[in-house]
Formats: structure tokens, C-alpha cells, sequence
């Protein structure tokens, strides 16, 4: 029992002296920045550039990470969209291009899935070029450009994201009846009107009058800043549209469902129906596609892998150099100590305290071109956010870590060396050092 007192007494007092001597070196470490500020900045300036590159963009991509999150849960859980061709992420084949349209009576026809709550055929008139609109709307002398135009079926609002901020949609029956009416987008009645309440008032939108009878509050968007080109635009009821733009054939459909945990059950109840009509046999693929929001974040998980790999090859870049020039500060440090470390030998310095000594002043110098870097990256993450460019610029906790980690690794990694030439000097010939 009292040696087993004796041994840890002498585990404390070793760790005790440990801390000492780590409390030292950083202490020295923190004299020789003082003593020589202009070397020791330019030391770390790889460092502060590199972990301030980190902070900066992973701040950038952690604030777009959350804004694609709030807009594909503003688009719901549980939506599925059909097309003939994939929209996201695939560039379409010949083969796709030649497939059969869809059809009003494809998105009737699904209305009746056990599951279904709602389906909706849309049409639109962009500019095929740019996929942008391009439709001037009048009232009163006023102008609206790059609209674009949209023809729904009286489910659209069930399932789409939008809500309607004044006035209604169109009926059934002004759907069946051809309805001179239409519905505006927010920045289009905002800029059209004003004040001016839109509702009953006329607008010209190509060569005919129609009624407003209601306006869409603001949609949210993944990216951009600024107005959102969707909130620039009519909707009318479908058959309206066709009488408008009779050539457009390229219809998505919408299909809201009742809960998501029916979700494959629901795909594949309109996958099934969608085969049946379009006269698919068992052997045949299917000649359209289906997607709900998490293709959105698949896509964008895609695109922002990329930017991470981008954040990480330039701060590497700084790193790198910033961990060179630290290896270059600790030898010239330890050819300016030689009789220093002659000495301490002398008197009894192990290799490993002075092994201890210099990693520890190489791990506190990028330590610090890291916190500078931290800070500074903080700064640049805020002059993004307050800038009226739309990007969502949030700091990411794990990536202020990873910054800070990484920091201190560089100069372990490119300390060791100095360290270990200091270490294995002869003390004899390190005190006779001039």
C-alpha cells in the first residue's frame, strides 16, 4: 500500500512538472512572437489565410445548406412531381426528348389513388433559351416585363408551395368555362398596382383582358438575392392557357399525398397507373419520371461536395505554406539557442523536455496564425451576411474546430523536425557554438 502511495505522489508530481514545463515553452514560445512580431507574422500569414479561407466559405456553404433545407420542407414532405423527362441533375437522352407527353387526364386519372389527396397538370410559357419569363403585363400605363405564364388546374394551390395573400383561385367551373381570370404573383400586383387593391381590376396580358381575382404571397428561394423571379408572374386556370399558348405540351404534374410514411406505397401506385395508361408493357421501362423534394437535396448535396472539395484545396494551399514557413521560424529559432540548448543539456535537459519545449512553441505559433484566422474568417462571415448579395453566410461549429485543429496539427507536423535537431544536440558542441 505505500508504494502504491509513493507511485502515485510520483505520477502527480510528473504530470505536475509536465504542465510546468509545457506552461514554459509555451511562455517562450509567446516571448519570441513579442521579440520578433514582422517574422512571426509573416510565419503564420499562410496559416490566417488558410483557416480564414475555411471558416469563410464553410460558412457560406452551411448558411446555403440550411436555406435549400427550409425551402424543400416549405415545399412539404409528402409531394411527388411527374414529368417525361428528368428535370434534376441528368441531361436528357434522345430518347427522352421523343417521349410521349403527359396529359390533363394523366393527372385526373391519379386523383383517384386510394392515397391521393390532390394532383395538378401545369403548363408554362418561358423563354425556351434562358427558361426565363418573357411577358409584358399592362393596367393603367403601367408595364410589368419577364413574366412568365402558368396554366393550373383549381388543385394547383393543394399542391404546390405557394398560398394565396388576397382574393382566391379559380373554380372548377371557370376552369371548364374558359374563365377570362388569372391570378398575380406578389412583385407583379406590387408593381403593377401598388396600394391599389388588384382584385376585379383588368389586366393585359398578351392579347386579351383578364380579371384579377386574386395575388400569391412571396415564394421562398434556395439561392439568388434580390426579387425572386417567381414571384413575377400569371397563373391562369388551364383551358384559359391553352387558349393562350395552344402548342405548349410539356405538362408536369403534382400529386399531394396523405402521409408521408405512404410514400413508396403512393410512388408506386402512380408508377403502375402511369404504365397502364401510357400502354407500357412489363418488359418496357418507364417512359417518364418521378421525384419528390429530396431530389432537390441530392442535387444540392452534389453541387456543395464540390465546394467543399474547392474550400479544401485552396486553404491547403495556406496551410502548406504557412507549416513551411513555421518549420523555417523553429529552425532559425534553434540555430539562434544553440549555447541556450547547450546549456540547458548541461545542466540535465532531456531530449525529451526539449523535444517537449519546441513542438510546443511550434504548436502555439500556428495556434495562434489559427485564432487569427478564426477571427478573421468570423469577420468575413459577418460583412457576407449584412452584404444585400442573398447569401445566408452562418459559422458552422464543426468547421470552427476543424479550423482550429487543423491549425495546431500544421505546426505539430512541421515542428517536429526543429524540434528533434534541437533535442539531438551534442551539448559540448552547442556551448563551444559561436
Amino acid at each position: 500500500m505505500q508504494l502504491n502511495a509513493y507511485s502515485v505522489g510520483d505520477r502527480a508530481r510528473t504530470r505536475q512538472v509536465a504542465r510546468e514545463q509545457y506552461a514554459e515553452s509555451v511562455k517562450m514560445a509567446l516571448d519570441m512572437l513579442a521579440t520578433n512580431k514582422m517574422r512571426s507574422g509573416l510565419t503564420i500569414l499562410g496559416i490566417v489565410i488558410g483557416v480564414a479561407t475555411v471558416i469563410a466559405i464553410s460558412s457560406v456553404i452551411n448558411g446555403l445548406n440550411n436555406r435549400v433545407s427550409e425551402f424543400v420542407a416549405s415545399m412539404g414532405t409528402n409531394v411527388l412531381w411527374v414529368f417525361h423527362l428528368p428535370l434534376i441533375g441528368i441531361q436528357p437522352t434522345s430518347e427522352m426528348l421523343n417521349r410521349k407527353r403527359l396529359t390533363i387526364e394523366d393527372a385526373l386519372a391519379l386523383r383517384t389513388l386510394p392515397h391521393v389527396v390532390g394532383t395538378d397538370g401545369t403548363l408554362r410559357h418561358l423563354d425556351e433559351r434562358f427558361r426565363v419569363g418573357d411577358v409584358s403585363v399592362k393596367y393603367n400605363g403601367r408595364k410589368v416585363s419577364g413574366a412568365f405564364i402558368a396554366g393550373a388546374t383549381e388543385q394547383v394551390a393543394v399542391v404546390s408551395a405557394f398560398e394565396v395573400k388576397e382574393g382566391r383561385l379559380w373554380t372548377e367551373a371557370e376552369n371548364q368555362r374558359h374563365a377570362h381570370v388569372c391570378v398575380l404573383g406578389n412583385d407583379t400586383a406590387e408593381q403593377l398596382f401598388g396600394e391599389k387593391d388588384p382584385i376585379g381590376n383588368d389586366v393585359n396580358v398578351a392579347t386579351g383582358l383578364y380579371t384579377v381575382i386574386g395575388v400569391i404571397d412571396k415564394q421562398k428561394q434556395p439561392f439568388g438575392f434580390g426579387k425572386n423571379p417567381a414571384d413575377n408572374g400569371v397563373y391562369f386556370p388551364l383551358t384559359t392557357f391553352h387558349t393562350l399558348y395552344p402548342e405548349l405540351k410539356d405538362m408536369y404534374i403534382g400529386v399531394k399525398y396523405d402521409d408521408p410514411r405512404n410514400k413508396s406505397l403512393v410512388e408506386e401506385e402512380v408508377r403502375e397507373t402511369l404504365r397502364i395508361r401510357r400502354k407500357l408493357k412489363v418488359s418496357q421501362p418507364d417512359n417518364f419520371e418521378v421525384f419528390g423534394p429530396e431530389s432537390l437535396t441530392n442535387l444540392w448535396k452534389q453541387l456543395s461536395g464540390g465546394l467543399v472539395l474547392f474550400m479544401i484545396a485552396v486553404s491547403s494551399v495556406g496551410l502548406i505554406v504557412g507549416g513551411v514557413g513555421v518549420m523555417n521560424i523553429m529552425l532559425i529559432s534553434v540555430t539562434e539557442r544553440t549555447r541556450e540548448i547547450g546549456l540547458r543539456k548541461a545542466l540535465g535537459a532531456t531530449k525529451r523536455a526539449l523535444l517537449t519545449q519546441f513542438t510546443a512553441e511550434a504548436v502555439t505559433l500556428s495556434a495562434l496564425g489559427g485564432v487569427i484566422g478564426l477571427l478573421l474568417g468570423a469577420v468575413l462571415t459577418w460583412v457576407v451576411y449584412i452584404l444585400p448579395i442573398g447569401l445566408p453566410a452562418t459559422l458552422s461549429l464543426m468547421w470552427v474546430l476543424t479550423g482550429f485543429s487543423v491549425s495546431c496539427a500544421i505546426g505539430l507536423v512541421f515542428g517536429i523536425y526543429p524540434a528533434w535537431k534541437a533535442a539531438n544536440m551534442d551539448a559540448i558542441e552547442a556551448l563551444r557554438y559561436e
